[in-house]
């Protein structure tokens, strides 16, 4: 059928159907650059999240545990995985740190994160994936991945839930990359 011989109808219905469909490619070329959200997000919420990363970066790096630390909700309801073990709570978290790596920057090592990708959940949550990497001197490379929970809490963005994972150490009971998730 030619485009003269369409009904008023038909043309009326195609207009609305290529309206409706505009404002949804609008939001995704939108979305493309990292610019503001539809869903309230925006560019310095995601920074907020990864600044909570690079504060802890810093402090590990300086042999800092406890400044590391307080990039994680201080809650006896904080979740942290890691090889088979589900620890809970922020102080047993803490004590599991320091029991496997010290609190000096010669025996913590030299901690970097990278591919740090932050996914909204919600205005005051998000979920993140990233690479971590431990520089423990000579020959004392380890690396892993790990995906973190964010709750804004008290309008400070922390960690809830903490999986990480060491390369190479799928399913053993120990994961000696457990520094590098936070």
């Amino acid at each position: 059928m030619s485009a003269r011989a369409r009904s008023p109808a038909v043309s009326f219905l195609t207009g609305l159907a290529v309206l409706a469909v505009l404002p949804a490619c609008a939001v995704h070329i939108g979305n493309t650059n990292g610019g503001d959200r539809a869903d309230g997000w925006t560019s310095s919420r995601r920074e907020a999240v990864v600044r909570v990363l690079e504060e802890q970066v810093q402090a590990w790096n300086r042999g800092d545990l406890e400044a590391f630390m307080q990039g994680y909700w201080q809650s006896p309801e904080l979740v942290f995985t890691s090889g088979a073990r589900v620890q809970r709570g922020w102080r047993t978290t803490l004590e599991r740190y320091r029991e496997a790596y010290g609190d000096s920057p010669g025996t913590m090592g030299r901690l970097s994160f990278s591919d740090l990708e932050v996914h909204p959940l919600g205005a005051d949550a998000a979920w993140m994936l990233g690479r971590w990497s431990l520089a423990m001197g000579p020959g004392g490379e380890r690396g892993g991945v790990f995906t973190l929970v964010f709750r804004r809490l008290d309008g400070e963005w922390r960690i809830v839930h903490d999986h990480t994972t060491e390369a190479g150490s799928a399913g053993e009971g120990e994961s000696a990359g457990e520094a590098g998730s936070d």
